[in-house]
């Protein structure tokens, strides 16, 4: 089992910058791709970002040029730097990484979800 602990959620002024960590802990045999998820009161669950095991990075476009997507392997953990928050970014973000576990499957799990709210 691999469970995701998210944080660095807040309340923010528009403009203004928060760092998202996600951290997996678990028995699993390498990462696959990692990605972050954004869900906003009455909305579907889209993608942010994500990031491949190679590094390759894609985001939304509505974030490109103020997100930025990056993973440390050594400490399974993944971030999203957000810069020149905007009240439309407010959601609550989850983290979603793949996985191999020790049967060879590829097998994603979610993070519980960090609220980010973007008010003057």
């Amino acid at each position: 089992q691999v469970q995701l602990l998210e944080s660095g959620g807040g309340l923010v002024q528009p403009g203004g910058s928060l760092r998202l960590s996600c951290a997996a802990s678990g028995r699993f045999f390498g990462i696959n791709a990692m990605g972050w998820y954004r869900q906003a009161l009455g909305k579907e669950r889209e993608l942010v970002a994500r990031i491949t095991s190679g590094g390759t990075t894609d985001y939304e476009d509505s974030v490109k040029g103020r997100f930025t997507i990056s993973r440390d392997n050594a400490k399974n953990t993944l971030y999203l730097q957000m810069n020149s928050l905007k009240p439309e970014d407010t959601a609550v973000y989850y983290c979603k990484f793949t996985v191999r576990s020790a049967d060879g499957w590829l097998r994603s799990y979610w993070g519980q979800g960090t609220q980010v709210t973007v008010s003057s």
